[in-house]
């Protein structure tokens, strides 16, 4: 029987924050946030953390994890997630699990729950959508430059709408994707064939990338908390 199977890469190595998947979080090492993620879905049958490195290794275990032990070259700095994805999925069929859909989430965006997981399963086979993303909603007037000329992206400058009037437009927040088998190994992408955008909450989008983000992203957890109390 196909499965859904979670893959969430983790390399020991980070020159912005060292040791950054391990690092603690509202009390829990930042990766053990999208391992309870993945094993309160009730849509996922595995949960795989792909990784380097021993002490992550250990720790993702620790969380109910299972591992799959990366090649070095497969963890380095120009190393794409596809890369690592694809060798990932190859482990996991070759312990004789078919994979239906696999959920590919990263450490670095905490701001998920197992519902979101499930909700976003159930989405894309209602679309019958072969891949999907988690996004959020932006309202922000994008500009660029082409040959050193300032460009504006989404809105035209020379009739400036007021942002309530503009088409819907969302930003790729990093925190779900969800493909089929084929889209990885055919596409070498975590996306292709019919895409699915599953709408997050704004406040979801934050992601990991300086210390700053620790800091504000361990606010907002403790926000919640507060909430619910």
């Amino acid at each position: 029987m196909k499965q859904i199977v979670t893959i969430i890469p983790a390399r020991g190595g980070s020159k912005g924050i060292p040791q950054k998947n391990i690092r603690l979080l509202s009390d829990k090492p930042l990766i053990a946030h999208s391992i309870l993620h993945s094993l309160e879905a009730k849509e996922v049958d595995h949960t795989f953390v792909t990784t380097d490195n021993d002490q992550i290794s250990s720790i993702s275990k620790e969380y109910g994890a299972e591992i799959i032990q990366r090649p070095v070259e497969f963890a380095n700095d120009t190393t794409s997630s596809e890369s690592a994805l694809l060798h990932g999925l190859l482990e996991i069929e070759k312990k004789g699990i078919e994979p239906e859909l696999i959920v590919f989430l990263q450490c670095t965006s905490p701001l998920r729950s197992g519902q979101d997981i499930d909700q976003a399963v159930i989405q894309l086979r209602e679309e019958n959508a072969d891949s999907l993303l988690s996004v959020s909603p932006t309202h922000r007037f994008l500009w660029h430059k082409v040959q050193g000329e300032a460009q504006s992206i989404n809105y035209d400058y020379c009739h400036r709408q007021r942002r309530q009037d503009m088409n819907s437009q969302y930003m790729e927040n990093g925190s779900i994707y969800i493909f089929k088998p084929w889209v990885l190994k055919e596409l070498n992408n975590r996306l292709g064939g019919k895409i699915s955008l599953f709408v997050m909450e704004e406040k979801q989008s934050h992601e990991i990338d300086s210390l700053l983000d620790f800091e504000y992203i361990e606010f907002l957890m403790s926000q919640e908390v507060g909430n619910r109390q």
